[in-house]
């Protein structure tokens, strides 16, 4: 090793990650594949989440349903093949839950669990979880969320309590070790009882950081 710490280029080795925010696959979208929720839904303009696929029919045309786990990615799925990744990883803005314990706050997002199969269609290896949708349906929501373990999928931000919540994501890529943590905060829109504690699950949420000096 080298008096200055650092490995000479021959020896570097790099990671390549595909990196996506904001992956939604509620309201019309789980409507569409195989294994739908219920459509019902609670915003003031929409009550049902059919509502969201007629409107996309009447700007594109039919949309063909009870489609398969490949479907939402489109296109994307032969441009990750080609670039071969060697971790994939999204910000899941969506509960992976059938409960119906609904949050009163607007615009509530679910997907079917039996439609999760979505993510293992693309190969993601982790899921950060740390947003405003994680309990749109409650407690119960989050814990069925978490339950995407069972597809080998790693998750981040958030779980049973505060210290499952800010563990992060381990990812063994072989010729790299890759660490994913995941933070929230209440100026993207979570409630600070969404926050995990010692004794509640929740999301790993970051203290009020206004007025601190750095």
């Amino acid at each position: 090793m080298p008096e200055d710490g650092h490995l000479p280029a021959a020896h570097r080795k790099s990671v390549r990650l595909f990196l996506c925010g904001d992956v939604m696959w509620g309201r019309g979208i789980d409507q569409v594949l195989a294994h739908p929720c219920s459509p019902e839904i609670y915003e003031h303009y929409l009550r049902s989440a059919e509502g969201y696929v007629l409107l996309a029919e009447q700007a594109n045309g039919p949309i063909p349903r009870r489609n398969g786990s490949s479907y939402v990615w489109g296109a994307a799925l032969g441009q990750l093949e080609r670039m071969q990744p060697d971790a994939r990883i999204i910000n899941l803005e969506t509960a992976v839950t059938r409960s119906n314990d609904r949050m009163n706050k607007g615009i509530n997002y679910r997907m079917s669990p039996d439609n999760a199969e979505c993510l293992a269609a693309a190969k993601i290896n982790c899921c950060v979880l740390a947003d405003n949708h994680l309990l749109d349906w409650g407690t119960g929501g989050l814990l069925e969320t978490l339950t995407l373990q069972k597809l080998n999928i790693k998750t981040t931000g958030a779980g049973r309590n505060d210290h499952e919540a800010r563990t992060p994501a381990v990812l063994n890529l072989g010729k790299a070790r890759l660490l994913i943590f995941s933070f929230g905060s209440t100026s993207s829109g979570i409630p600070l009882d969404w926050a995990a504690t010692s004794d509640a699950l929740g999301v790993n949420l970051l203290p009020d950081l206004r007025g601190e000096c750095v």
